[in-house]
């Protein structure tokens, strides 16, 4: 590991979490759009291109990026890779297509889906039934919650 990626604690233990939402124009843009997210037999892995690590946390916070990932000691030099841990994705499809796909397709665990127009509504992300479908892509999502201290 070169200077530029030397880690806090000696060792890396960040691995991420991917949520994706994908819009998807045709029946033939969805296969695609799945193709890339199928699970496989090799890893997934994120990359963090230079200037996004280098670049501000958020308008109002000028800390650049890879210091509030409190992972690396020291300003990096190039991008950063990281493998994927769990992918989920969301597939926003038109009414024809969403509509075929869920009469006659069965969609893999890390896979949802929802009209487009859901999205699209002026209250968007808003809508309390869009974020409660969201809050179940959640990993935690599969997990019966309980009070562990309870027991």
């Amino acid at each position: 590991m070169d200077h530029a990626h030397q880690v806090s604690g000696g060792g890396c233990y960040i691995i991420p979490d991917i949520f994706v939402i994908e819009v998807c124009g045709s029946f033939t843009n969805l296969l695609d759009k799945r193709s890339r997210f199928a699970p496989s037999m090799h890893s997934m892995l994120a990359v963090c291109p230079l200037p996004w690590l280098l670049d501000a946390y958020s308008p109002y916070d000028e800390t650049p990026r890879w210091r509030c990932t409190r992972l690396l000691k020291f300003r990096p030099e190039t991008a950063l890779t990281l493998p994927v841990r769990d992918i989920r994705v969301m597939y926003a499809l038109r009414p024809r297509q969403y509509e075929g796909f869920v009469t006659t397709q069965v969609p893999h665990a890390h896979e949802f889906f929802a009209p487009v127009s859901v999205l699209l509504d002026p209250e968007g992300w808003q809508q309390p039934s869009l974020r409660a479908f969201i809050a179940r892509t959640s990993p935690r999502a599969n997990f019966w919650a309980f009070d562990v201290a309870a027991e």
